[in-house]
């Protein structure tokens, strides 16, 4: 481990857990140590554990004296996070650990996301099981994995162990909101297949990097420009000036963050001084357009290696074509709650392998007929442009369940803690509430969390103030749940 640079901070244990888990490289995929981890948590303490063949780890803890027999709550989290990094930050994250600062009321990770999402949910359990001066009901503490890759920690899990009907969900990610719904979602896989053939001419490199990213859900409706998408409208762009080849295109790595780089390589036949000319214009307007959201926003051409093949031309056309007529961004904004996103898409990732370029697409809505019709949407251009597909890791929509005591409860303890009423509310983002509720019959269950800000970017920072003041906020609702 390294040296822990949260040390001092209040509450002790939450940060110390934050620093212990910081150091576990923990990428959606990559959860056997994580997850051992928390096993060795439990059997260090002597709690009753089980862990699946997902990863799954579920802890039990008896209730705090005087309570043993009272009603079990459910406490919920995911292990996994989302694996993003500045360009030119070297790190392997399937091995190395983060690099965690403190800035003020900040922690960050040096030029990495944080995995504050949600990695503060770890944290708070296993504060919570390792302290013995707590007033609780009996705990059942589920850490989830791969909830950033589809929920599929939460797809696998068997509840039947449960005996909670309450149950409280630590991955929202702002303090003083309560979210008591939330979207639906499913992944769209689409392969456009391209013959290659030898390349003839000058390699170039063209790259959109700078550009702000983000969440998917909760920040889609923010304007942030899609670095795929706009890849998309570049290339169409320079094809009505420079004759040119597709050789490869890459851009995001998660369908759920924001993309916020993208490269695509292309070969050249002619002199490259009129593409220089249209990339200095575009870069020029590109800014100017993206100034307020993505003020960073930097498109250039750099050299390249040599290759050897790309696509044809009409190859080339094709996958332009179909890029640029995928739907992105916003697709309705909800009639029931002003200033909600209803239903969106994020194109999170473009790949180029073994003469294949691949889209990856996350779609969200809170109707599900809503999601089936833009679902059908993609897949019809890809059908279109001769593109195949799949669609998989669909996960329903979080119901609001009126009659909440869980909210009630939640709202009256903010209440009386803070002085102000609770936002109780919806979220565009998917939560693995949805799917606990499907398998654990009338559960009733709410979400919560303190400030980060940036998730899902490099940028991320959790703040430690909101973190102290959730912690006791949820301790006093442990205490009176």
């Amino acid at each position: 481990m390294s040296i822990n640079v949260l040390s001092g901070l209040m509450p002790e244990k939450v940060f110390r857990y934050f620093n212990d888990i910081s150091m576990i490289p923990r990428g959606s995929g990559n959860t056997d140590k994580i997850s051992e981890y928390c096993c060795d948590f439990a059997k260090a303490r002597g709690f009753e554990y089980i862990r699946d063949t997902a990863n799954n780890v579920i802890i039990f803890k008896n209730g705090s004296s005087g309570r043993e027999n009272e009603e079990p709550v459910i406490l919920q989290g995911h292990l996994d996070m989302v694996c993003e990094k500045s360009a030119g930050r070297e790190i392997d994250f399937l091995n190395d650990p983060l690099s965690l600062k403190v800035d003020g009321d900040y922690i960050y990770a040096e030029g990495t996301t944080l995995g504050g999402d949600d990695g503060i949910a770890v944290a708070y359990c296993l504060a919570l099981l390792d302290s013995s001066d707590i007033s609780h009901p009996p705990l059942e503490v589920v850490f989830t994995t791969d909830e950033e890759a589809g929920m599929e920690g939460a797809q696998a899990i068997d509840t039947s162990c449960l005996k909670g009907k309450r149950m409280i969900n630590i991955d929202s990610e702002a303090e003083g909101t309560l979210w008591v719904s939330c979207a639906g979602g499913g992944r769209a896989d689409v392969r456009a297949e391209f013959v290659p053939v030898a390349v003839s001419g000058t390699i170039c490199e063209i790259v959109i990097s700078g550009l702000h990213g983000g969440h998917s859900g909760t920040e889609i409706h923010k304007g942030y420009a899609n670095a795929n998408k706009l890849m998309g409208r570049i290339l169409n762009e320079i094809s009505g000036s420079v004759d040119y080849c597709l050789v490869s295109i890459n851009g995001g790595t998660m369908d759920n963050a924001i993309t916020r780089e993208c490269r695509a390589k292309i070969v050249i036949s002619s002199e490259s001084e009129a593409l220089f000319k249209i990339i200095n214009r575009l870069n020029s307007s590109l800014r100017k357009e993206y100034k307020e959201t993505d003020p960073d926003l930097n498109l250039k051409i750099i050299g390249c290696s040599a290759e050897r093949y790309s696509a044809s031309k009409s190859d080339t056309k094709r996958i332009v074509d179909m890029l640029c007529e995928f739907p992105n961004g916003v697709i309705s904004m909800s009639e029931k709650i002003e200033g909600m996103v209803e239903t969106s898409l994020n194109l999170g990732a473009v790949k180029t392998l073994n003469n294949c370029v691949n889209f990856t697409f996350l779609l969200r809505s809170s109707n599900n007929a809503e999601r089936k019709k833009l679902t059908e949407d993609v897949l019809a251009v890809a059908e279109k442009y001769g593109a195949t597909y799949d669609v998989h890791s669909e996960y329903p929509a979080w119901e609001y369940k009126e009659n909440s005591v869980m909210q009630t409860v939640f709202a009256d303890v903010y209440k009386d803690v803070f002085g102000k009423e609770m936002v109780v509310t919806a979220i565009h983002a998917g939560l693995e509430c949805g799917l606990f509720c499907g398998k654990i019959d009338g559960l009733d269950c709410v979400s919560f969390g303190p400030d980060i800000l940036d998730i899902h970017t490099p940028q991320e920072k959790l703040s430690i103030s909101s973190c102290a003041r959730m912690w006791e906020y949820l301790l006093e609702v442990l205490k009176r749940i």
